[in-house]
């Protein structure tokens, strides 16, 4: 995730370079995608591929636009082959691209498949699929949903990187590819060209990520109304919660949320949020973290820094009034929140997205 803010800076001026002479058709509109300056997506369906998560990159990405209701992405479907493809479904889906559609996106995702074959029994590629994985452009992105990982592993793009999957899969996937260092605990990692999430729902997490990584936080809480979806769940957040969920008739920890995030430029203590919920300092600390994933501490970092990161993209407050409104009291120390979640300083930050050009 440290590396999204840098990525995008650099990233801007190599694509707005290279956008005059593209050979995949973005200027003239021409070959598969037909939507001159959007970024081009490309979903990979594969035979056994699961409905949910082919659907996720259309609708989060379809759902992002500028404030004049201009759509930021285009997102195609293709196979191995244009024609039917099987689903684990009780009903085929019928693309009308092939590997061509890869090899001029900007972007390419892989959803979860229950046919990946040699790539989930032997760590290889049929030779189908390795075609199509060598069509993929130099220089594109990769992001894998769910089991899609499989064949990212399986063609060596994940090796010497960290990377998740569905955690009832994570063990055999990293018996499988020992080269990947593999979190079986997060909902998705971002290792800047290549992306990859846990299981289901979180490639929902993982596309809101990247629009958010692409067009700031504003155009991603947007789609995530749109979606009705949270608009943020961190990626190191707990793929799932190993203790039972606290029973209906049990106090929550929902009442000290709320009032926090009304209050985050204030100081907060453990011991205040406890009282909220008339819970002692333990017991508290204990059902927060069944309950969100993780310690009240890195909840409150987190808010703080995601309203940080609003207030840089909306306003031009200064640094040091930023650093106060979220919580952080100096703009050193929220200086050092923002770089180690983001990679960059609030500056950099807010000339990256607040001037924002569509990326390509």
């Amino acid at each position: 995730m440290a590396m999204m803010c840098k990525d995008r800076a650099m990233s801007r001026t190599e694509d707005r370079a290279g956008s005059t002479n593209d050979p995949s058709g973005t200027s003239s509109g021409t070959g598969v995608f037909r939507r001159p300056g959007r970024h081009r997506v490309a979903v990979f369906a594969m035979d056994g591929v699961i409905p949910f998560e082919l659907g996720i990159p259309h609708r989060i990405f379809g759902a992002a636009r500028s404030a004049e209701g201009v759509p930021y992405y285009e997102t195609v479907t293709c196979g191995l082959a244009p024609g039917p493809v099987r689903t684990d479904a009780d009903f085929p889906i019928v693309v009308a691209h092939g590997p061509e559609a890869l090899a001029q996106a900007d972007t390419v995702v892989v959803p979860a498949s229950h046919e990946v074959g040699p790539a989930y029994e032997g760590g290889v590629l049929s030779a189908p699929l390795a075609g199509a994985v060598a069509a993929i452009r130099p220089g594109a992105r990769v992001v894998s949903i769910c089991t899609g990982s499989y064949l990212l592993a399986a063609a060596g793009l994940l090796d010497g990187r960290r990377a998740t999957t569905h955690w009832m899969h994570a063990d055999h996937f990293q018996r499988l590819y020992p080269r990947v260092t593999v979190d079986p605990d997060v909902l998705y990692v971002d290792d800047g060209d290549v992306l990859t999430s846990a299981g289901v729902a979180s490639g929902i997490d993982l596309c809101l990520h990247i629009v958010r990584r692409d067009w700031g936080t504003a155009v991603a809480n947007s789609v995530a109304r749109r979606t009705v979806v949270p608009p943020h769940r961190e990626g190191g957040q707990a793929q799932f919660i190993r203790r039972p969920l606290p029973e209906p008739q049990l106090a929550s920890t929902e009442r000290a949320r709320a009032w926090a995030l009304d209050r985050l430029d204030q100081p907060l203590t453990l011991r205040q949020l406890a009282e909220r919920e008339s819970m002692s300092v333990r017991t508290f600390t204990r059902r927060f973290r069944e309950e969100v994933g993780m310690s009240a501490g890195r909840w409150l970092t987190q808010q703080r820094v995601e309203l940080a990161r609003q207030l840089l993209e909306s306003t031009d407050l200064s640094v040091d009034r930023i650093a106060g409104k979220a919580g952080f009291g100096t703009a050193a120390s929220m200086r050092q929140h923002l770089q180690l979640s983001l990679g960059v300083s609030p500056t950099a930050y807010r000339r990256t997205f607040q001037p924002a050009g569509p990326p390509r």
